[in-house]
């Protein structure tokens, strides 16, 4: 391989490097890197001797290069991933190689757009729900304020709990929303920190978490029991996912036992909900930020049939909410950064990344890219005209990430948001009482702090 120039990056402090920045505010620290070093940096953070080193890859090519083109030099082999393979199991988010290959062949049917098209009734069942406990709760003009962000997290999480579990779904939502805190704390702690004391030792934070992990394990286990002690009732003959995954199988794959259907569930419950309720808090706090902008999309909401409820039919109809929502996730990402460590040397915008390295893919990063966005902070639905995509590169936008291991649920997680949004917009008109809320990035994008939103009956709401 030729020669190539040395990854430039920041020196950060003595002794710390980058360290200070990146706990101050890591999402701010990436962005500077772009600006200042290029598209492919290398930051360095810890004392000498417990020294981590990420080498950050900036360009929508480069993301190519990463997630698909070169997928099998770029693994989940880091340490974040193993920390979530040990609190989660090895579902589709952990596993590699065979193991992979195996749960994607047998869980892909589940996640077909017919399949998932068939889920909308339990996404507008929950958002009508939503609709009439915000009713109950408003105050004697009329007005209510509301948390999106609790709200979009109870939203989602119930949503996917009721399309896992069907009649099982208080128990399930109830301990996913106690203990997944504790969980991904946890996991953000241990993932990032050069250093970490075993798990088994009698640690304050190592027993909140084993009791946390425990409480999930066992409302899952509990439930798949009692299916398959049902035998030819509700394992066999019911509609929810998790039915369904206890009856997938091919004669050459095999069926998931009860551990990697756990596994599965967890992956969805965690990840189906956090993704989900971050993409839905950043629309609403959006839209109420910009009347002209939730004009419109009301607008394009009331021409839907009166006293219709939206359907997974309607989604074409609704082009400009589309629009609205891939602009959230264009500015928040729910993902906000993407990991992997390579297996061999390889070349990236004219540098080497060396085998063994630790590679930082940053949606984050990309959606800001001035090379592939105008004015790249400002709230612009158009940017999603089918024109205006047409003409971006493919990795310009990726917040399901790409290539083999992008996200499965990526159709029904656009499904759930547009129609979610479409039955809360009919109902209410929005705005914000706080106008800025800040993020950091853990697992997935984290909110802190609230995204108050004072919500107004429509007059015109059917």
């Amino acid at each position: 391989m030729a020669a190539i120039a040395e990854i430039p990056g920041p020196k950060g402090i003595p002794l710390l490097g980058s360290a200070l920045d990146l706990q101050r505010d890591s999402l701010d620290t990436f962005v500077r890197a772009r600006r200042e070093y290029g598209d492919v940096v290398r930051i360095s953070a810890g004392p000498p001797g417990l020294r981590s080193v990420m080498h950050c890859v900036f360009s929508a090519a480069g993301a190519q290069q990463v997630l698909a083109t070169q997928t099998a030099n770029f693994r989940k082999d880091n340490r974040l991933y193993e920390e979530i393979r040990l609190s989660i199991g090895n579902g589709l988010l952990t596993s590699q190689d065979a193991d992979y290959l195996r749960q994607r062949r047998l869980i892909q049917p589940l996640f077909t757009k017919r399949q998932v098209d068939g889920y909308a009734t339990a996404v507008t069942l929950e958002a009508g729900s939503t609709v009439e406990r915000w009713r109950a709760a408003r105050d004697a003009d009329g007005d209510t304020v509301v948390d999106v962000i609790r709200e979009m997290d109870r939203f989602a999480l119930r949503t996917v709990a009721r399309i896992l579990f069907g009649a099982d779904i208080e128990a399930a939502a109830d301990v996913v929303h106690d203990n997944f805190p504790v969980i991904n704390a946890y996991l953000l702690r241990r993932g990032f920190s050069p250093v970490n004391s075993p798990r088994s030792w009698p640690l304050p934070a190592n027993r909140r978490a084993e009791e946390a992990t425990r409480a999930v394990y066992a409302v899952c286990d509990r439930i798949i029991a009692a299916r398959r002690a049902a035998g030819t009732t509700s394992a066999a003959d019911g509609d929810d996912l998790l039915s369904l995954l206890a009856r997938a199988g091919s004669e050459e794959d095999g069926s998931l036992d009860a551990a990697e259907l756990r596994d599965q569930l967890l992956v969805f419950l965690i990840a189906g909900h956090e993704t989900t309720g971050t993409s839905m808090t950043f629309a609403l706090h959006l839209l109420s930020r910009h009347p002209e902008v939730q004009a419109r999309a009301q607008e394009e909401v009331d021409r839907l049939p009166a006293g219709h409820t939206p359907s997974a039919a309607d989604l074409d109809r609704l082009p400009y909410l589309t629009r609205v929502l891939k602009e959230a996730m264009r500015l928040y990402p729910a993902a906000p950064l993407i990991g992997r460590r390579s297996v061999e040397a390889a070349e990236i915008g004219g540098h080497v990344i060396p085998a063994g390295a630790d590679v930082l893919v940053p949606p984050w990063v990309i959606h800001r890219h001035p090379d592939l966005w105008d004015d790249p902070e400002r709230f612009d639905p158009d940017r999603f005209t089918p024109e205006r995509e047409a003409a971006r590169h493919r990795y310009a936008w990726f917040p399901f990430g790409g290539g083999p291991r992008a996200c499965i649920g990526q159709h029904f997680a656009m499904l759930e948001s547009v129609l979610a949004l479409a039955v809360l917009l009919r109902a209410y008109e929005l705005e914000a009482v706080d106008r800025e809320v800040s993020v950091v990035a853990g697992i997935t994008l984290q909110a802190t702090g609230t995204a108050r939103v004072r919500l107004r009956a429509r007059p015109q709401a059917r």
